[in-house]
């Protein structure tokens, strides 16, 4: 097994540390980036179940690294950090320096005085990230893997415990102001990296706050939060103490051009992010074309509708409008609650109607209608372009009507009310119910689900509701079945993590527990060899299959749409990077004014 040595981090950090080029840099304020998200539920780093949260809040707090904006394959960049980590001890030590002279934003909390950023503030971050009692329900991986911190975690989880930031955790510590030093149970790379890009917070804000950061956002970023009108709209601001930046250099033919073009300046550029809160991709797609939103990303059917026979309208391409797709490194998947009385639990019966459902479930079908071929049909766990991914797979999905009712005859649910549907082998009434945001591509979906339910005769209900409602039932465990996308990192471990029997309710969604599956599991993150990696992650998924409390779906493809005036633009895989954007002002207002 090879791990990074001493110094040797170098190889897996990009060295293109973002250049300070003197005194604070002011952005302007006449750049106004209007962009769009789904709605968000809030603005703390460590207390997040949602995506669209995170994709806002990265710009406010900042992590030790970020992944590289225009590298491929993936790797860290530093943000926070001096340089890249230094790895020793056979991979179980990490230290990293902290740059002096960040700061955080103004509050009140620092009683007037400028509040440097410290190696303390990524401890107690990395605390908050594990505390067992915040709403995510810690982060069990971590906790397991930081010398020293199971024993605090569980001491904290214990009836009416708190957390106590003030215990010290051998494997999370600051031996100096600018020093953090991370000490694992064992080598880790894709989870200790993972943990370097999550965001500090101050303390003293926290804790001014009762410990509802929720809307008090205090970061060292790049932007800083001006307003939020919940449901509707989000503006930041520009830091005006943020370092000065550089756009990051590339070594790819292909981002020649782009680095050209934002060579010599100084960055951040854009002085305000207005944020609409938009859940629908046609109201998305209207504003768009109004000039109103600088750029897009839209998935399934939505993306194709500014395209004529699978290229950009000639409207579109002749004003300069750009098109960007890339493969998500997220699995959406149809999750199936295993506490629940009538899908749920692990004998013979239920085992075989959930998977007569997912071989019920045509899902190229799906991807065609639903996605209008912006997608592929999920033949496994880890998504294409991620560690793990196995490209040797059969691509045909598990589809197969006649299988579905033969199995569902089988085991007891051969017997039929009324109206044509199946009964429990109890004889009682079966209804599916399936939890699903509301939307036009939502809506699709239901009539795709109901008429693969219909044919095999499983009657199927649906409760509709916002996305931010969805997502607080399913972490609750209130629902039956459900449509969830997992990932968003380069390592497979982060859409292989939410069936692992410790992860908690927030991740594991199913409530999914195999001792099997939780053993290659973690052949997956002690392995640093590819070959180990992709066997244990298609260990993974054949127990997924043979249990299925998860029924891999779809891997998306997103599209970016882009306006002319829009410049630095890279597609944002990993997460938004507004500091890195520019806009061109003058062709902005000639080409509205057409």
């Amino acid at each position: 097994m090879h791990l990074p040595r001493a110094g040797s981090a170098a190889r897996r950090v990009a060295l293109v540390v973002l250049l300070t080029v003197g005194a604070a840099h002011a952005a302007d304020p006449n750049k106004v980036l209007h962009v769009a998200s789904f709605d968000i539920e809030t603005f703390d780093p460590q207390q997040f179940n949602d995506d669209p949260s995170f994709q806002v809040f990265t710009s406010i707090f900042e992590g030790l690294y970020e992944y590289d904006y225009l590298a491929s394959p993936p790797r860290l960049a530093p943000v926070t950090a001096a340089g890249p980590p230094v790895v020793t001890d056979d991979g179980k030590t990490w230290t990293i320096r902290v740059t002096p002279g960040i700061y955080f934003t103004d509050d009140p909390a620092f009683g007037g005085k400028r509040r440097e950023l410290v190696a303390a503030d990524y401890v107690y971050s990395l605390k908050r990230w594990i505390d067992p009692n915040l709403r995510r329900g810690g982060a069990a991986v971590t906790a397991d893997l930081f010398v020293g911190a199971r024993e605090v975690v569980d001491a904290a989880a214990k009836p009416g415990a708190k957390f106590d930031y003030d215990r010290p955790i051998e494997g999370l510590r600051a031996p100096d102001r600018y020093t953090l030093q991370l000490r694992l149970t064992e080598p880790n790379v894709p989870v200790t990296e993972d943990n370097l890009v999550r965001g500090a917070v101050a303390r003293e804000v926290v804790e001014a706050a009762g410990g509802d950061i929720r809307a008090r956002p205090v970061g060292t970023g790049p932007y800083k939060l001006r307003e939020w009108r919940q449901g509707s709209k989000v503006i930041l601001d520009a830091n005006p103490d943020y370092r000065p930046i550089r756009f990051p250099e590339s070594s790819d033919p292909s981002r020649a051009a782009l680095v050209r073009s934002m060579k010599g300046k100084t960055l951040p550029q854009v002085g305000i992010v207005d944020i609409s809160l938009i859940d629908e991709d046609s109201v998305r797609l209207l504003e768009f074309e109004k000039g109103g939103l600088d750029y897009i990303v839209v998935r399934g059917e939505p993306a194709t509708r500014l395209m004529v026979k699978g290229k950009l309208k000639p409207e579109l391409a002749a004003k300069g409008v750009s098109r960007h797709t890339f493969v998500e490194p997220v699995v959406f998947s149809i999750y199936f609650n295993m506490e629940d009385k009538t899908i749920g639990g692990t004998d013979r019966e239920h085992i075989a109607l959930r998977r007569a459902i997912a071989l019920a479930i045509d899902m190229e079908a799906m991807v065609k209608v639903v996605y209008a071929g912006q997608g592929i049909p999920a033949n496994q766990i880890v998504p294409p372009g991620v560690t793990g991914h196995d490209p040797s797979l059969p691509k045909k999905p598990l589809y197969d009507k006649a299988a579905a009712m033969r199995l569902l005859d089988r085991v007891g649910f051969d017997k039929r009310d009324a109206d044509g549907f199946r009964k429990g082998p109890d004889g009682k009434a079966l209804t599916l119910t399936f939890t699903i945001r509301s939307g036009a591509i939502s809506r699709e979906t239901q009539t795709l689900l109901k008429r693969d339910m219909d044919a095999v005769g499983l009657r199927m209900e649906f409760h509709v509701t916002p996305f931010q409602d969805a997502v607080k039932e399913m972490v609750a465990g209130k629902y039956q079945m459900a449509f969830v996308g997992q990932g968003g990192v380069p390592s497979g471990y982060a859409v292989l993590i939410p069936l692992w029997g410790k992860a908690q309710s927030s991740i594991n969604l199913s409530r999914f527990k195999l001792a099997e599956y939780d053993t290659a599991f973690s052949d997956f993150l002690r392995s640093s060899e590819p070959a180990a990696q992709i066997a244990a992650a298609r260990k993974m998924t054949d127990l997924a299959q043979a249990y299925m409390p998860m029924l891999p779906s779809v891997f998306r493809i997103e599209t970016n749409y882009v306006q002319p005036w829009l410049l630095g633009f890279s597609p944002p895989i990993f997460k938004q990077y507004y500091k890195f954007l520019d806009i061109d002002l003058a062709l902005q207002r000639k080409m509205q004014r057409k």
